[in-house]
């Protein structure tokens, strides 16, 4: 018999948690980051060096994998373990945000969305039970419900009629998914900026039940201090003995901040896409290896670092990588990006076991601050 999925929560540092989750993929430690590996692959990684930064998950991308080459297909051929030879927990979103953001001539109305793909204007239409069943085609272990996902700022009114329609949708996504054994359901707040409206959604979807809960519709184009007060209202309203993901977040100081406000997942874009364009993320906070001060720096990134890349490479070397736009420089760069994420994921489970996560954070955002100029 397929094993249930499980979350422990096993120590607390103020709001920061410390947790597992179990599944029949493999335990994922939280504090956890998702890299996203969106039309099955991290980018310019292989799987095992994503394995290697840290990483006990991935995100797929509903969207981007309906279209091609297709939910079926990849069922077919064993399923997105099997497909990207990624063994390990797989969590699909969606893919509503994608349509909203993504797709042309989209229509929606209660059933679900209608759309034109962005990449050949083939038809297609996305209904809660669409999205449940083409994640259980891809055979994800945790399956978000679809929800609709609008931009900030917006009037009230319309953050309201989203908000109920992603709850009545929430409730389909759960009749669809059907108490999959093995497999895992999240539902997700909406509510835009709204307080009030953030508090009713997640009181209804608590009333649904769900293994666990994400907080979506932020890093949408609101400031960091909106979705810091959005997390501080709204993860008192989350139970406290289940996975709660912000979704879509983010950059290293937006994963301190949430975790110090309670929240537990998170998957970004944000490290790989960082490395494409030579920023690299470290203790010192981000070096850009496009500045011309690093053209003729010997120097690793980082001496100290427990990363071989960190120390392998000179400034100079991955100064010349990133300027003449060679493929090496985005690799290096995306898995000491991953890398310094998972680093910084560790270090914050470690501290909420040692029950010093205020010390943890103010010492990291230190380190930011200081950058890598005092080191030189």
């Amino acid at each position: 018999m397929i094993p249930d999925f499980t979350f422990e929560k096993t120590h607390q540092s103020g709001n920061a948690r410390r947790g597992v989750m179990r599944t029949p993929r493999g335990d994922i430690q939280t504090p956890a980051f998702m890299p996203v590996g969106t039309a099955a692959t991290v980018k310019a990684m292989y799987p095992e060096q994503v394995r290697q930064t840290g990483a006990e998950i991935l995100l797929g991308n509903t969207y981007h994998l309906m279209l091609r080459p297709g939910a079926e297909r990849i069922e077919n051929l064993g399923g997105l373990h099997d497909f990207m030879d990624w063994q390990l927990p797989i969590l699909t979103d969606s893919g509503g945000f994608q349509v909203m953001s993504l797709a042309n001539l989209r229509k929606l109305d209660e059933s679900g969305v209608t759309f034109r793909s962005h990449i050949d204007g083939t038809a297609y239409e996305l209904t809660p039970e669409r999205s449940i069943q083409i994640q259980k085609k891809l055979d994800s272990n945790i399956i978000m419900q679809l929800d609709e996902c609008i931009r900030l700022p917006a009037e009230n009114e319309e953050i309201e009629r989203a908000m109920q329609l992603s709850l009545r949708w929430a409730e389909r996504s759960k009749t669809e998914f059907d108490n999959a054994p093995g497999r895992a359901l999240f539902g997700i707040v909406q509510g835009g900026d709204n307080n009030d409206l953030r508090a009713r959604s997640a009181a209804g979807l608590v009333d649904i039940g769900f293994h666990g809960y994400a907080v979506g519709g932020l890093a949408v184009g609101e400031p960091q201090e909106v979705m810091f007060s959005v997390l501080d209202e709204i993860t008192p309203h989350l139970p406290h003995d289940k996975p709660r993901y912000l979704m879509g977040v983010g950059k290293p100081d937006d994963l301190l901040g949430a975790v110090e406000r309670g929240i537990d997942m998170f998957d970004c874009v944000h490290p790989t896409r960082a490395g494409r364009h030579g920023h690299a993320h470290t203790r010192f906070g981000v070096i850009n290896l496009k500045n011309a001060r690093h053209k003729d720096d010997p120097r690793p990134l980082d001496e100290q670092s427990s990363n071989p890349n960190c120390t392998r490479f000179s400034r100079a070397y991955l100064n010349h990588l990133t300027k003449t736009e060679e493929i090496l420089g985005a690799m290096i760069l995306s898995q000491i990006n991953l890398a310094y994420y998972q680093e910084l994921m560790s270090g914050m489970r470690i501290a909420i076991e040692q029950g010093r996560f205020a010390e943890f954070a103010a010492d990291t955002r230190a380190g930011w601050a200081a950058g890598d100029i005092a080191v030189l």
